[in-house]
């Protein structure tokens, strides 16, 4: 890397996290982990972590939040760097493009701060590997010069914290998931968790909400903080429109059946997509990218956002061969099922008629 690639974007340094988001959806968002809902043996190591690490009076090891997205990865990167008192500096692996932008950030960094690196797994090859010595040796390598006249130099870095978010845990490398001290896995919500996430939202957006009603809600967010809380907000909408003051059960049964939600929280595209492996593939198996081109979406959007829930409430299955539509699914669409023969039945339909001898 010569000294022209030192030359960077100043949007990748904005340490003041609240300034990159809608001023009411930073508010939504906990500050401390004790706020922080759901998530427990997620929250209980992490305490464990950082409490250890205010005590040696050293940085906290470097963590990799990986899970479905609208889980809470990016609200718990700013909740460690609350909890450590220090500042974090949030970027993306597809905004950091060349070295030098990397080299900017972390030379930018005092002692104890906070990296946050969304979507790690967009990280290029070559950005990544300067990553690697940054990460274990806090050291940042430096080819200044071309040709016979180029030279290396060593810069020291602070001892600092890498968060990296990614929901494609399996697309990292090895040599870098491996150099993550603190590994967390982050799993949907249950109705409950989210039904208290959605009373806490409505109670700091100034929204009067009964139990049923956030119940409602909360049932119908595909176990998703982010869904729970944009639901809020439409049925929001819905009741003002209205004029009724409390979201109940009845307002948001009739908002969510307005936005064509149903009480299993799914919507349009999860039932063309089950749909069309039903009629167009005789209930699957069917290919990622056949599918995606059947329902008109792109395939990472199919496989990260709407598969892992569909997966988790048993309507649809991952083989080798592809996709496949569970029963459970055809009975909640209400479409009839048609049990396939197996593997041996179908071969049997090849076997040659019984000789009458």
């Amino acid at each position: 890397m010569d000294t022209g690639e030192l030359e960077f974007d100043t949007r990748m340094l904005g340490a003041d996290f609240s300034g990159t988001m809608d001023n009411e959806e930073a508010s939504l968002r906990p500050q401390h982990l004790d706020e922080y809902i759901g998530q427990d043996k997620v929250k209980e190591n992490l305490k464990v972590y950082i409490d250890a690490a205010k005590m040696r009076g050293d940085s906290l090891d470097h963590c990799l939040l990986y899970g479905p997205p609208g889980l809470g990865k990016t609200t718990l990167s700013n909740i460690i760097a609350a909890e450590m008192g220090v500042n974090i500096r949030v970027t993306s692996g597809p905004a950091i493009e060349k070295q030098g932008d990397l080299a900017a950030l972390l030379t930018n960094l005092n002692p104890g701060d906070v990296l946050f690196i969304d979507e790690i797994h967009r990280l290029s090859r070559s950005v990544e590997e300067i990553l690697y010595p940054a990460m274990e040796d806090f050291a940042l390598d430096i080819i200044i010069g071309k040709g016979p006249a180029a030279r290396s130099i060593r810069i020291d870095l602070p001892r600092f914290t890498l968060i990296g978010a990614t929901t494609r845990a399996g697309q990292l490398t090895t040599p870098l998931r491996d150099r993550f001290g603190v590994l967390l896995k982050l799993e949907l919500y249950t109705p409950e968790q989210l039904s208290c996430i959605v009373q806490r939202s409505a109670g700091i957006l100034g929204i009067e909400i009964t139990d049923d009603g956030a119940y409602e809600i909360a049932s119908r967010s595909r176990g998703t903080p982010r869904i729970a809380n944009r639901l809020l907000k439409r049925v929001r909408d819905f009741a003002q429109v209205r004029g009724t003051d409390i979201v109940d059960r009845e307002i948001a049964n009739y908002a969510l059946s307005r936005l064509e939600i149903d009480h299993l929280g799914l919507d349009n595209l999860d039932r063309r997509m089950l749909e069309t492996i039903i009629k167009f593939y005789d209930g699957g198996p069917v290919g990622l990218e056949t599918l995606a081109a059947t329902v008109g979406e792109e395939a990472i959007t199919l496989e990260d956002v709407y598969e892992p829930y569909l997966m988790q409430i048993g309507f649809l299955s991952r083989t080798p061969r592809g996709r496949c539509v569970t029963r459970l699914a055809y009975e909640h669409l209400g479409i009839a099922y048609r049990q396939k023969p197996t593997p041996a039945e179908q071969m049997r339909l090849f076997d040659p008629p019984a000789s009458d001898e």
